[in-house]
Order: C-alpha cells, then structure tokens, then sequence
C-alpha cells in the first residue's frame, strides 16, 4: 500500500463520522485555544515589564546602601553600617567610563498651591537627573546644582494644580516650605504602577531634609556603551570601598535585574501555558476513546485490509495518521479559536498587555500533534496486531 493510499484511506476514516470527529478535534482545539491566549497574557506581561525597566536605559548601575548578601553575623552589625551620601555619589563621577550619575530620594508629601493641594510623589535628585534616567523637559528649565528651592513638576501634576495656566516662576509649598518652579517635564508615563507624570522633583539635599534622611536611597550610575561592565563595577566598589572602609552597600547591574526578570516571566509563562496544556490531556483522552472506537467499528475492514496483502505497519500507519490528522486540524481549529480570543481580548480590555509568540503557536500545534500520536498508538497497535481471519469474521 503506497502512502499516498494510507493518507487517502485515514482521511477518509476522519470523514466518515463527522460530527465525533467534530468533537474530537473540539477537545483538542479548546486547549490549544487556552494555551495561546494564556502564554500571549503571559508574554504581554514579560514585554511589558521588560519594557517598564529598559525605558531609562539599559547602561545603568544602581548603588544601593546596605548589603544584600549573608555573612553569618549578627543583626546588630546593620545599626553600623554607613549611609550612601551625596558625596559618595559625586566621587563616582570621576570614573573612567562614567558619564553622569544621579543621588536620588523619593517619598509622598503634600503640594499646595493658592487653595490647591495635591499629595504626590517627591523626588529628591541631581541636575544630571533628565540624563541618566532618560527625562524631557517640556517647559523652563531642570533643577541646577545645589539645594536651591526649586522645583520641577510632573506632566500630570502640572495638569491638575495649574490647568492652562503657566507654573513658571510660581511658588508652591511642599512639605510646607516654599519652592519656586522653574520647569515642567514632558510625559513619561507609569514605572511598574507608578505614575512618574504624578510627581515633583525637587534637590536630592532638600528632598534628605524633607523626609529626615542620612544618606540618599540609591545612586543611579549612568556608563558609556563601550565600558566594560564587570570593569565598571569593580572599580564602583573599589572607590566606596576606600571611603566606606567597608563593603557595606549593594551594586546592581540593569542587566542583572532584566536577567532576573526575564528568568522569573519566562517561567511564569510557561506555568500558564501548562495549565492550558492540561485541557489537552483531556482532548488526548477523547482522540483515544474515539480511535479505540474505530478500531472495533472497522474490525472487519483491517481483515480484509490484511487479506489483500497490507501488512501489519502499514495498518498501524493507518490508525495513526488518522489518529494525528484529528489532532493537527484540532490543534489548527484551537490556532484560530486562541488568536480570536487575543484579538477579542485587546478590544475588551485594552489596558491588558497581550503578546502572541510564534513561538508558543508551534509549540502548540507539536504537542497537538504528539497527543494525536499518542493517544492513537494503542488502538493502531491493537488493529495491527488482529489476524486476517479473525478479523473477516468480525463482520
């Protein structure tokens, strides 16, 4: 029997009974639809975090006070450790490589301004803020060295305590004491659910002052393409080392933290797309339950197969190319039911980050497929291995 003929002879099995094949290839297609619409949730949600942390930039180096490593020693030991200042900050500005840095502190507090008030987030950072974290100024200017009373407002900000008027040259009270504005900043946008536009940015020294701080909450490091990093960061610790006396503070790379991420999201996507995958064991159990079924409704037909010379791999061939064929156009029907799904879900909830991979689309169809092989191995072993003669009499 040529392959041609088996193909001809397995599609026309599936033909046979439309409406269980129907539902076979149902089974299978309502688990790959889950597979696609929950690994292209989970993908939307990988791209949207990875894109939430390279939006300032991927040549960054964060300094942090304390050390997140475990030594053994006792708790008491963290009461001596020494706060990363301003001035640790500056001493990295004259490193090889380095291209700005940014001392940063952050904290809520009240903004008034002629009756209005807003509680918002405060940022306390340098004048090399806008270039280290990738910030547009819209109007004025942004804040100049020093602790001067200045201050810089958010888009969004701006909006609700200024409407259409000009806050420039305004004097606002945050915390209770007077800033004058000298700029606003263009639209950024959320960082990981917080709105960077609902925000007013004030000196790093003013900002200590206001929240009653020692030392900054971590100083951004920003670095040229070309430096290499593992350079870079040694000679970081080297330079807060000497004037630390100790190790006493945390370097993190932005590589380290997208690494992280990405390994985290990676198995958080592919933990949804199992739990998808398990709606598939149970379309497997259908295409098992029909071609067992098949088997013993065509009994008579393999007799006769095996009568006119077919032998025993090419009726096993048979049942598990049909077996495979419910699955793959099952697995395809599940293809068009999952992209409907996403397509329909970007319209419903248009806020949901949504991510079709190529990827986990073939991947699907495979273990469509594999199942269809699988489940159909038993009942193809079981028509292959009737005798001729017994199978005649089956009729």
């Amino acid at each position: 029997m040529r392959f041609a003929d088996q193909a001809q002879m397995a599609w026309r099995g599936v033909l046979a009974n439309r409406l269980r094949s129907l539902l076979t290839m149902l089974g299978i297609g309502v688990g790959i639809a889950a597979v696609v619409l929950l690994t292209s949730i989970g993908e939307g949600v990988r791209g949207f975090v990875l894109a939430e942390f390279t939006q300032f930039g991927t040549n960054l180096v964060a300094v942090v006070p304390g050390k997140t490593s475990t030594f053994g020693m006792s708790a008491a030991v963290i009461h001596t450790t020494r706060p990363v200042t301003i001035e640790d900050a500056e001493a990295l500005v004259h490193l090889p490589g380095v291209e700005a840095v940014a001392p940063a502190v952050h904290g809520n507090a009240d903004v008034e301004w002629i009756g209005r008030r807003r509680s918002t987030m405060i940022f306390g950072v340098g004048s090399s803020a806008p270039e280290v974290w990738r910030l547009g100024v819209a109007e004025g200017d942004f804040l100049s060295p020093g602790s001067r009373a200045q201050a810089v407002l958010g888009a969004k900000v701006r909006r609700e305590l200024f409407g259409d008027t000009s806050p420039l040259g305004e004097v606002i009270r945050i915390g209770g004491e007077r800033y004058r504005v000298i700029g606003t900043m263009a639209p950024k946008g959320q960082f990981l659910g917080m709105d960077m536009d609902d925000s007013v940015y004030v000196s790093t020294r003013r900002a200590m002052r206001l929240f009653n701080l020692s030392g900054v909450q971590e100083v951004d490091v920003l670095y040229t393409p070309d430096r290499n990093i593992d350079q870079l960061v040694a000679a970081v610790k080297a330079r807060l080392v000497a004037r630390h006396g100790q190790e006493d503070f945390t370097v993190v790379t932005q590589q380290q933290m997208l690494d992280v991420l990405d390994s985290v999201l990676g198995v958080l996507t592919f933990a949804v797309g199992a739990l998808g995958g398990i709606s598939l064991l149970v379309g497997g159990v259908g295409v098992l339950t029909i071609m067992t079924i098949a088997v013993t409704e065509r009994t008579a037909e393999v007799g006769l197969l095996r009568a006119l010379g077919a032998g025993s791999g090419q009726v096993l061939g048979l049942f598990l190319g049909e077996a495979v064929a419910l699955a793959a156009l099952g697995g395809l029907l599940g293809l068009g039911l999952g992209l409907g799904g996403v397509l329909l879900l970007g319209l419903v909830v248009p806020a949901l980050p949504v991510t079709v991979s190529p990827f986990y689309l073939a991947l699907a169809e495979g273990l469509a497929v594999a199942i269809g092989l699988l489940a159909g191995v038993v009942p193809a072993r079981r028509a292959a291995a009737l005798e001729p003669v017994q199978a005649l009499r089956a009729e």
